[in-house]
């Protein structure tokens, strides 16, 4: 799990005017297409940002395999298709579980090439459970209310209140949701996605997720290979280690970034005066983080709150120049102002983020089996924190409350795949949220996919943030099904975008694309 991709086959580099078409089945006729999609009554739902977004909303079963049965409400939204030729629905997924994708639909039309989105429709959906979905999960509203007990558990005192907030959190899903949370899973999710194909009158569907949207993609096309066309998956879930091996897998690769900030950080001495030698700043940082513990900033960055403060680092590099002036007025100049800013900009949880976390762990706690035993808990996370700190005890009590969940679990989904068409996948060699060997291990199951790669690259959610690289590929994918061929572990590479500059530079710190997609991707997904 921990092995990275240091060298890529040279044979992938080479690639340019390689391609392999897809069939140009678009979708059902026009005629048969409007008297299906009289299910849906668009409405207008336009913000600043993206003006021409419609939404509507569809009723489907709260349990699939009883129709009839109770039925809940899904939000979905589109931007329609401009152009004469239509290549049908374009459904999209920012991840989680537990991400909203309403306003994400716009981000993706408007990041496409225009010639490329006038030809779908862009379909954004809450998934069950999910924001403007109805019923939304809220389990525990201020769950993540500042300060939370210290993560690192040195205590058998510490180790109880961590251990009290996890169990309550279970709990109170359980007695809030009991009769819905059997039925908030991935597969639940899928069979929704294709009760939504069905209400656009599409006889197949086009596809495009990142992260945990990935796996949502590959278990659609697993379910319902039939009704795939085209299939886009950017930063992508190892669909074997669902969901315990990969979050373990996680502490690894957050800490190879925690580290590039730290090095970051010493490259710009004469900015933020941490020190020139990366080991002795993340000792510095560790040193804050122990302060933290004993006196939180502002009676609200403790230890806990210190980690969920950097670890949106792990997921963007856009944030470091905000991260790294924090942290040098902290040490520098006793000034907490900054370290509390940055989190409530990056670390702080809305109720938006109390029912996305609902979401995550109904989810991730459904999907698959978790150890019930702490002691297993106990034995894997201090092992990977002797080798990787940063996050690993932060992450593992994030995701304790499956210890204790209330319902039982299913089995993950094998996505092993020979009947679909070329698909198209992106994966960057230092994402932290999902490891490389998550996209070089689909990459496999999938038997006719292709896997652009950006090397060096370290954020997580790579296409439509700014590398023009990576997009082309994408555009050329949606435009007529062509994927590069490559031979080798990667059919192409893209170099990675330089990282940001510190604030004070004339330089733009971050991409607005890249800043608006890491917006709506979140974190922890």
């Amino acid at each position: 799990m921990r092995k990275r991709a240091a060298v890529l086959c040279g044979a992938a580099v080479v690639v340019a005017g390689t391609f392999t078409a897809v069939p140009a089945d678009a979708s059902t006729p026009q005629a048969t297409r409007s008297a299906q999609t009289a299910k849906l009554t668009w409405k207008k739902c336009g913000t600043s940002d993206y003006p021409t977004l419609q939404c509507a909303s569809l009723k489907v079963p709260l349990d699939h395999a009883n129709p009839r049965g109770r039925q809940i409400t899904l939000a979905l939204s589109r931007v329609p298709h401009t152009a004469k030729k239509y290549q049908g629905p374009l459904l999209v997924n920012p991840g989680g579980p537990g991400g909203s994708g309403v306003t994400f639909a716009g981000f993706v039309a408007s990041g496409l090439p225009k010639a490329v989105a006038a030809q779908y429709d862009v379909i954004g959906f809450d998934p069950r459970g999910v924001g403007a979905s109805k019923p939304a999960l809220n389990c525990k509203p201020g769950h993540f209310k500042p300060v939370r007990p210290n993560s690192l558990p040195t205590t058998p005192a510490i180790e109880r209140a961590n251990l009290k907030r996890a169990k309550s959190f279970a709990a109170a899903c359980g007695q809030k949701y009991a009769s819905v949370l059997p039925y908030i899973d991935t597969i639940s999710a899928v069979r929704d996605m294709d009760a939504i194909r069905q209400a656009l009158g599409a006889r197949r569907i086009n596809y495009f997720g990142y992260s945990y949207g990935t796996y949502l993609g590959a278990v659609y096309a697993k379910l319902f290979p039939h009704r795939v066309r085209r299939l886009v998956l950017d930063s992508i879930v190892d669909p074997t280690g669902v969901w315990y091996d990969d979050n373990l897998a996680q502490d690894y690769a957050f800490n190879d970034r925690h580290r590039a900030l730290m090095a970051w950080i010493a490259k710009y001495n004469a900015t933020y005066k941490l020190g020139t030698d990366p080991e002795k700043i993340e000792a510095r940082w560790y040193a804050m983080r122990a302060a933290l513990a004993k006196k939180p900033a502002g009676g609200k960055v403790g230890a806990s709150e210190l980690e969920d403060t950097f670890i949106p680092g792990g997921y963007y590099n856009g944030y470091w120049p905000y991260l790294a002036e924090a942290f040098a007025a902290y040490v520098n100049g006793k000034d907490a102002d900054p370290l509390v800013e940055a989190y409530e900009n990056f670390g702080a949880v809305d109720a938006s983020g109390d029912n996305g976390y609902s979401i995550y762990t109904s989810v991730q706690c459904r999907d698959a089996s978790w150890p019930r035993d702490w002691r297993q808990w106990q034995k894997d996370n201090w092992a990977v924190y002797e080798q990787a700190p940063f996050m690993t005890w932060n992450n593992a009590w994030y995701n304790a409350p499956c210890a204790f969940w209330p319902t039982g679990s299913l089995k993950p989904v094998n996505v092993a795949n020979g009947k679909l068409p070329p698909t198209l996948l992106f994966q960057a060699t230092n994402d932290a949220a999902t490891p490389y060997e998550g996209g070089a291990t689909v990459h496999r199951l999938l038997a006719d996919s292709s896997l652009v790669v950006e090397e060096g690259g370290g954020n997580h959610g790579i296409t439509l943030s700014g590398n023009k690289c990576l997009d082309k590929y994408l555009a050329a994918y949606l435009t007529d099904g062509k994927v590069p061929r490559g031979g080798g572990e990667a059919d192409a590479v893209c170099k990675a975008l330089p990282d940001p500059k510190p604030l004070t530079s004339k330089a733009a710190s971050t991409s607005s694309r890249g800043a608006a997609l890491h917006g709506l991707l979140g974190t922890r997904g």
